[in-house]
């Protein structure tokens, strides 16, 4: 591509560099060679010598780097204090010296120097053209004037040897060597003849060169692009690039070139002066018009080959000696020594330029290659918008403003498009504001009221079904849809986006339409569902009970299940709406896909056009939680008979939670006693009754007693009571009951079923048989009865008897005289057999007491023979003991003063075991008092206890 179609501007402010006295002598010496890093410039002169100066180009250090020949190459390596000199003499071979910049000799002052190998060319004597080192320092490209490359290859930093071989060689000179790393490390070589690459690492080393073109370019007129990885040709016709496969793209550019050099995205080019005629100097193509002699000065030129445009162009009074970056400027020096800085303006400056020229697409570019954020580019963009504006080109104006709607303000090119009667623009905006959701209510508003205008129907359809998520406010379009007569608009959008409330509103509120309403509801999912039904259960019990009873028992007992396919709806009369059009069946105007899509719900074309499948298949139940059968409660206020079909379908389910159970339970029990209560027909209310009490039946009713006592109390089902007091165990109250209203035969049954298991009721019937003369006749042989099981169990002494039927003067002596008699005939035998144990323990007592006398006071004759344990005769040593047993001292295992009788051992052993545990007892309060409540002859434990040791003193029991 030529630059002559290229537009020039000057982003660089050109200053010359202000030197210090110390500094300025150094450069106007006999510098040799210069190289830049590590935010330092580097000099090397004539005579040996390296200077370091500083940003502010004063000298850092000096140090001499060869006593003999001049320093004419220097590479600093990146991020490393390393630096490579490289210093000629024709007369010897070239020295390399690797210096640590950061490590210091004592004795000198100077770096270190890490390695210095001579460079070999064969023993030819040429001069070095190009040097070219790896990152790592772990190869080094050195190129000579007679064609010749040679890689010097080892470890430099740590001066462990290194090898040197010629791996190119040539008629031509070399003018460049750059290299290239990845996975293969490539050496780009040019000559004046041509372009070659060589690989000197990875796969393919050691095969030649290749050749890339037989074109080659002057000494320094190759650099390499560090963002992509090519190199830079620049020849007198035009600046190539290229890669490892051969040339990319060219730009014409028709001047000679002294260097060429990659400045951040700039190409930086010294040209010379050109020779002749100036009719085809660069300068003129690029529109600059100057005096004759211009041309014969060199120019200096950065191009920006991305976005095609000259950055900045000068002609320089003096030739370029050298070119260098760093401190991100970029610097010439001159053959007058001179060094002049190119600072490059910051954006808003070239931005601001570009503007003055109208060059908004080149701005633009400009933005988005520096990465400028979104908010600043739409600033342009909004700026080319009013350029445009202003011409009349509305249309592509628009464009801009729709490209810069992120930030821009609407009203502002919403009045411009108001002004100028340009409807269709102002839509095209309008609905950009809603796909980047910065639409308000009044731009919806302001869209819907376009479409209106232009009435166009499809534009609005088209805008309300549009696929994607919601770009507008929602509540404003469905109202304006509503107002403007467009149902079926408004129950889309209702739909689609979940806003259901409203799609009910417009069933029930504007069509009247109850039974679709119903089928709507049971389409959406769980949640809406429920919402909806209890937001609107009464009025749809009233106008659908039947199907709202169902919705709600599916619902309630968990097995609610989003109907799939469409139900066709009975013909109804149709309404007239606002907008003129016939109010048809909305439930069949909105596709059915989206009744069970939520918010945000999307409808794809094949959805649409095919709501159900031929075979359909088997769809789970959603999972959702079962709400508590109290909160629909209230809903079926003005409908019992619905009310009542809803509990008994809920009552039936396996797992209901308890709280739901006695809930469910007593609102059904109150419900049929309710029913019962209003039916006149008797028949009928037996019925109901007889549910009733079949509800209440059984072990395990969740009703509470006092529930089923108040609400039968309350609705006089008097079953009821009974039976719930039977199955609380509320025995005594059934029996009083039957005591209460004087029901004797009615108290025998009572007692005869609930006596056994409630012994208390003897003691109430005794009582009560003696309550009265009449009651004791009705009672007839039962009073015997309960005397013989009060007896027998216990329940009352005779004493207590007695003055339970001395109350009153009803029963006689003779009615008790045999319970008495028997009861006095058992204690007389009790009696006398406690009197022959007392006189047997008293015996058996006193014949211990001297027993135990004699053992302590008389001495006791032992006339055994045998030894009880071996049954031979006895012979000394014998053991005797005071049991009258006898044994050889040899047949006892020991023999101390603790040794006891191996034949009483056991009984003895027992017995203070049992005196152990009466001891350990006699702290075990516990245990006697348990013992006490559990048996009914308190006395005899007393007793018991009292033998064993508990009630004395513990000195005494030990």
């Amino acid at each position: 591509m030529a630059l002559t179609s290229w537009k020039t501007f000057d982003f660089f402010d050109v200053s010359q560099v202000k030197l210090t006295e110390e500094s300025s002598s150094i450069i106007n010496s006999d510098i040799s060679a210069l190289c830049t890093g590590s935010a330092n410039l580097f000099l090397g002169s004539t005579d040996g010598v390296v200077h370091i100066l500083s940003a502010a180009f004063k000298l850092v250090r000096s140090f001499k780097a060869f006593d003999t020949g001049a320093i004419t190459h220097m590479r600093q390596i990146k991020e490393t204090s390393l630096l490579i000199t490289i210093a000629e003499d024709l007369s010897n071979e070239p020295v390399l010296k690797v210096w640590a910049l950061d490590i210091t000799e004592k004795k000198t002052g100077a770096p270190r120097c890490l390695s210095t190998v001579s460079v070999q060319n064969a023993r030819r004597q040429f001069p070095i053209s190009t040097v070219a080192a790896l990152d790592d320092l772990s190869q080094v490209a050195v190129g000579f004037a007679n064609g010749s490359v040679t890689i010097i290859r080892g470890d430099l930093i740590h001066d462990r040897g290194a090898r040197q071989r010629i791996v190119f060689e040539s008629e031509e000179p070399i003018t460049g060597l750059e290299t290239q790393t990845g996975a293969v490390t490539t050496l780009f070589i040019s000559t004046t003849s041509r372009i070659l690459t060589l690989v000197i690492a990875g796969r393919g080393q050691g095969q030649p060169a290749r050749v890339l073109e037989d074109t080659g370019c002057a000494l320094g007129c190759m650099t390499l692009d560090p963002e992509t990885g090519d190199v830079l040709i620049a020849r007198e016709d035009a600046i190539y690039i290229f890669g490892t496969r051969g040339r990319g793209p060219s730009y014409a550019f028709d001047s000679p070139k002294a260097s060429v050099k990659m400045f951040r995205d700039y190409v930086a080019l010294v040209c010379p002066p050109k020779v002749g005629s100036s009719k085809s100097d660069p300068l003129r193509r690029f529109g600059v018009s100057q005096p004759e002699d211009i041309f014969n000065t060199p120019t200096f030129t950065l191009l920006d080959t991305d976005l095609k445009f000259i950055a900045h162009t000068q002609s320089l009074i003096s030739p370029v000696k050298y070119t260098f970056m760093e401190w991100g400027e970029f610097f010439i020096l001159t053959t007058d020594n001179k060094i002049y800085r190119y600072r490059e303006k910051n954006l808003q400056q070239k931005l601001e330029m570009l503007y003055q020229r109208n060059l908004y697409i080149l701005a633009i570019n400009l933005a988005q290659k520096t990465g400028l954020d979104i908010l600043q580019q739409n600033a342009i963009y909004r700026k080319y918008g009013d350029y445009l504006y202003q011409k009349g080109d509305y249309d592509t104006a628009m464009q801009q403003y729709l490209r810069a709607i992120d930030n821009t303000e609407p009203s502002q090119v919403i009045r411009k498009y108001l002004d100028t009667q340009r409807i269709h623009n102002l839509i095209e905006y309008l609905e950009e504001l809603h796909d980047h959701d910065r639409a308000t209510v009044d731009h919806t508003t302001l869209l819907l009221n376009c479409y209106a205008k232009l009435k166009d129907t499809s534009k609005l359809d088209s805008f309300i079904k549009a696929p994607g998520e919601l770009k507008f406010d929602l509540e404003t379009a469905i109202a304006m849809c509503r107002q403007g007569g467009y149902f079926e608009q408004a129950a889309y959008l209702a739909t689609k986006y979940g806003e259901n409330d409203m799609v009910v509103d417009i069933l029930i509120e504007d069509s009247q339409k109850y039974a679709e309403a119903v089928e709507y509801i049971w389409r959406l999912d769980p949640e809406i569902a429920y919402h909806n039904l209890m937001k609107y259960a009464r009025v749809l019990l009233a106008h659908c009970p039947e199907e709202t009873t169902h919705l709600f028992i599916d619902y309630y007992t968990g097995q609610y299940q989003p109907k799939t396919q469409v139900v066709e709806d009975p013909e109804e009369p149709q309404v007239e709406t606002a907008g003129g059009g016939a109010m048809q069946s909305l439930a069949a105007l909105i596709p059915l896909p989206l009744m069970n899509s939520g918010l945000g719900g999307k409808i794809t074309s094949t959805e649409a056009a095919n709501p159900a499948k031929e075979e359909p298949e088997e769809v789970l139940a959603p999972d959702y939680q079962t709400p508590k059968p109290r909160t629909a409660f209230s809903a079926f206020v003005d409908n019992p008979q619905e009310f009542i079909t809803f509990l008994e379908a809920l009552i039936k389910q396996k797992d209901l939670r308890e709280g739901d159970r006695v809930d469910l339970f007593t609102t059904l029990f109150e419900m049929y006693l309710d029913t019962a209560n209003r039916k006149r027909d008797g028949t009928e209310k037996k019925e109901w009754e007889t549910k009733a009490k079949k509800l209440i039946e059984g072990k395990d009713i969740p009703i509470s007693t006092s529930n089923v006592l108040l609400l039968s109390d309350l609705s006089n089902f008097r079953e009821g009571s009974t039976l719930v007091r039977e199955q609380e165990g509320l025995r005594s109250d059934i029996f009083r009951s039957f005591t209460a209203a004087k029901d004797t035969q009615g108290a025998i049954k009572a007692l005869k079923k609930y006596g056994p298991e409630e012994p208390q009721l003897y003691i109430d019937a005794l009582t009560y048989f003696a309550s009265s003369p009449k009651i004791l006749e009705e009672a007839g042989d039962e009073l015997d009865a309960v005397l013989r099981k009060i007896d027998e169990d216990g329940l009352m002494s005779p004493l207590q008897v007695i003055q339970a039927l001395s109350n009153n003067a009803v029963v006689t002596m003779g009615r008790v005289k045999k319970y008495l008699s028997d009861n006095i005939e058992r204690e007389r035998k009790e009696i006398s057999t406690n009197r022959r144990l007392i006189s047997s323990y008293s015996a058996e007592t006193e014949n211990k007491k001297k027993e135990i006398e004699q053992l302590g006071s008389k001495p006791v004759v032992f006339q055994a023979r045998r030894c009880m344990s071996c049954g031979g005769t006895l012979d000394l040593p014998t053991v005797h003991f005071l049991c009258k047993h006898s044994f050889h001292q040899r047949c006892l295992n020991k023999v101390d003063e603790d040794v006891e009788c191996p034949v009483c051992a056991p009984q003895n052993a027992t017995i203070k075991a049992i005196r152990r545990r009466q001891v350990e007892s006699a702290d075990q309060h516990d245990l006697f008092k348990a013992e006490l409540q559990r048996s009914k002859d308190r006395f005899g434990v007393v007793s018991e206890f009292f033998g064993r040791g508990v009630m004395r003193p513990q000195s005494t029991m030990e």
